[in-house]
């Protein structure tokens, strides 16, 4: 379980520096990779505590969304 998420560690390291570094498109579009594999990690998940991981990093990818794109989270935090 650990080594799947150092890699997602590392994918939303690479967005946040891409972010500072202002290639908002380069940052979208690795924020749009690192989704959808979370999308197929939680689909294959088999415990709580991995839900609970992906989870985070999913909500984590929301407020980077919002950074990138400017826009209001979805549930008008």
């Amino acid at each position: 379980m650990n080594a799947k998420f150092e890699t997602l560690k590392a994918d939303v390291q690479e967005i946040i520096d891409l972010i500072a570094a202002k290639n908002d498109r380069e940052a979208n579009n690795k924020l749009l990779e690192v989704s959808e594999k979370l999308d197929e990690m939680i689909d294959f998940a088999e415990e709580d505590e991995e839900v609970r991981e992906i989870t985070r990093y999913q909500v984590l990818l929301n407020q980077l969304h919002v950074k990138i794109n400017g826009e209001e989270p979805v549930d008008g935090e």
